[in-house]
Formats: structure tokens, sequence, C-alpha cells
């Protein structure tokens, strides 16, 4: 699948919960998401080799700011 010019991918992630909760910390950092799903994975219900992919793309102009919220998110808790 062919993504629109003005989005960008700012992760990849393996299966659906993990792109789910990927999708809900940016939309709650106020940013649009869009998920492309890597389709036999999901069909077949596979997370390994790259079965099981998703991209988690935004909108350009929120890029930036994706990339900082999921760096956030994804640090260790002291």
């Amino acid at each position: 699948m062919k993504y629109h010019e003005n989005f960008s991918v700012v992760a990849i992630v393996q299966g659906e919960l993990r792109a789910s909760v990927t999708k809900s910390r940016l939309e709650s950092a106020g940013i649009p998401v869009l998920l492309e799903y890597e389709s036999a994975g999901r069909v077949i219900g596979i997370n390994i080799d790259g079965l099981g992919e998703v991209k988690i793309l935004v909108p350009k102009s929120f890029e930036d700011e994706a990339k900082q919220v999921l760096k956030t998110e994804m640090r260790p808790t002291p």
C-alpha cells in the first residue's frame, strides 16, 4: 500500500496490540495517526520475520512531535 506523500512513518511495531498502544499514545498527545498493516500476518495471526508488522504514520507536520512522544514514552521509569 502506498501511503499519501504528506505522511511519514515514525515507527514500525510488531502486532496489532503494540500498534494500538502506540496509536493511543500519539492520539492522546493530539497527533493524528494512520496504521498500515502487513496483511498476511494479520490474516494468519503470526508476528515473526516481518509478518504482523504495522507502520505508524503521522502527517509530516507532526513528525518531530510524534518522534519526541515515542522517545519519551519508551524511556524506562526510574
